[in-house]
C-alpha cells in the first residue's frame, strides 16, 4: 500500500513564510469566518484514512466523482490546498495533515453519539411513564413493571392510575392502558385483549327478589354508573333506573355481593366471588359485553425502545380476555 505523505505548505505558503505559520493562518481563518459541513469534514478524513478517493468512495457509497468534487469545493472555502493529487498518489500538505488531525477527531466523536443513541434505542433507558385505569392498573400491571425493571436494570417507571380520560402528549407520558373505544385516531394503539363483563347478583339478593329475566331487568333493583342507563341481556335493552348509582367498578362488585343489586361488572372483578358462591351469574354464560383494551402511544415512528419493550411485556404477561369460568393461567415469563 502507498503511503501518504506530509508536503509542506502546498499553495496556502505565502512567500517567506514559513510552513507552520500558514497553519497557524489556517486555524485562525476556519476561527472566525469559514463554516464547513461536518459531512465534509467527514470526508476528507476518510480520503486520508483510505489514502485514496476510489476507496474512501467505495466506503461511503458515493462516486469517486463526487469525492473529488466535494474536496476541491472543500479547499476553495477554506482557501488552502489539502491534498496534492498526482495520477499515482495522493500527498497530505502541511495544512491538510493538522486539519485530518482535528477532522478525526471530530468524526469519533459523532460515531461515539451516534453509537450511544443507537444504544439507547435498542435497550430501554431512562423514565418510562405509564397511565392506567386503577382497576386494571392493580390486577395487572404489577407483574409487567416487575419483570420489565429487572430484564432493564437502566429502565425507572412512574404509573400514574386514572380513571378517566388521559392526554398522552400534554400529560408527558409515554404509554397509556385504554379500555373502551378508541376516540383519538393520531394515536397509535395495540390491541392486548378484550375485557368481558357479567351481570351478577348474589344468592341472598336472588333469594329475596327472585331471579329476573332479561325482559324484567327494566325493574329490577340494579347498580349503575348514572342515573339512567341502558343494559342488554340476551338481546334484550332496557333502560334501568339504578337503587345505588357508583363511579368505581369494585365499589359495585363489593355492593352486589352485600346483596344491594344486580351488577355489571368486569370478569377479572368478580371472578373470585363467583367461584366461591358469592355471586351468581344471570341470564346467558356468555358475557354481557366486550370492551377491548389497548395499549395507546403517540407514534410508530422511531418508537423509543423503553415503549416497545414495555408494551411487549403487556402484551406477554397481561392475560384480560379469561373466561370467568376459567382457571386463571399461570404467567409467562419475558
Amino acid at each position: 500500500m502507498t503511503l501518504l505523505k506530509v508536503a509542506g505548505g502546498g499553495n496556502m505558503r505565502q512567500p517567506g513564510c514559513p510552513d507552520n505559520a500558514a497553519t497557524s493562518e489556517l486555524i485562525v481563518r476556519l476561527g472566525l469566518t469559514v463554516m464547513i459541513s461536518p459531512a465534509d469534514m467527514m470526508l476528507f478524513a476518510a480520503v486520508v484514512r483510505e489514502e485514496s478517493f476510489t476507496r474512501a468512495a467505495r466506503q461511503l457509497g458515493i462516486t469517486k466523482q463526487t469525492i473529488s468534487e466535494r474536496i476541491s469545493n472543500l479547499e476553495e472555502r477554506l482557501g488552502v490546498r489539502l491534498l496534492e493529487r498526482t495520477t499515482r498518489r495522493l500527498r497530505v500538505t502541511g495544512a491538510g495533515a493538522t486539519y485530518y488531525e482535528r477532522c478525526s477527531a471530530i468524526a469519533a466523536q459523532i460515531d461515539e453519539a451516534n453509537s450511544e443513541v443507537q444504544q439507547r434505542q435498542a435497550e430501554p433507558v431512562g423514565l418510562l411513564r405509564v397511565s392506567s385505569p386503577m382497576l386494571y392498573g392493580r390486577r395487572y400491571l404489577t407483574p409487567v413493571v416487575s419483570k420489565y425493571l429487572a430484564r432493564h436494570p437502566q429502565a425507572r417507571v412512574e404509573v400514574v392510575l386514572a380513571d378517566r380520560r388521559v392526554h398522552l402528549i400534554e400529560e408527558g407520558l409515554d404509554v397509556a392502558i385504554h379500555i373502551g373505544p378508541l376516540d383519538d385516531s393520531s394515536l397509535v394503539a395495540r390491541k392486548l385483549g378484550e375485557s368481558p363483563f357479567h351481570f351478577v347478583a348474589s344468592p341472598r339478593f336472588l333469594s329475596k327478589y327472585g331471579t329476573p329475566s332479561a325482559s324484567e331487568l327494566r325493574s329490577a333493583r340494579c347498580i349503575g354508573f348514572s342515573a339512567f342507563e341502558t343494559w342488554e341481556a340476551e338481546g334484550v335493552k332496557s333502560r334501568i333506573d339504578p337503587v345505588l348509582t357508583v363511579n368505581d367498578l369494585e365499589l359495585a362488585c363489593e355492593a352486589a355481593i352485600a346483596g344491594v343489586g344486580i351488577a355489571r361488572v368486569p370478569a377479572i372483578l368478580c371472578r373470585d366471588a363467583v367461584h366461591d358462591g358469592r355471586l351468581k351469574v344471570l341470564f346467558s354464560p356468555k358475557p354481557a359485553m366486550l370492551r377491548a383494551i389497548h395499549a395507546v402511544y403517540p407514534s410508530r415512528l422511531n418508537l423509543p425502545a423503553k415503549v416497545r419493550f414495555f408494551v411487549d411485556a403487556l402484551a406477554t404477561l397481561a392475560e384480560p380476555m379469561l373466561p370467568l369460568h376459567s382457571a386463571p393461567r399461570r404467567k409467562r415469563a419475558l
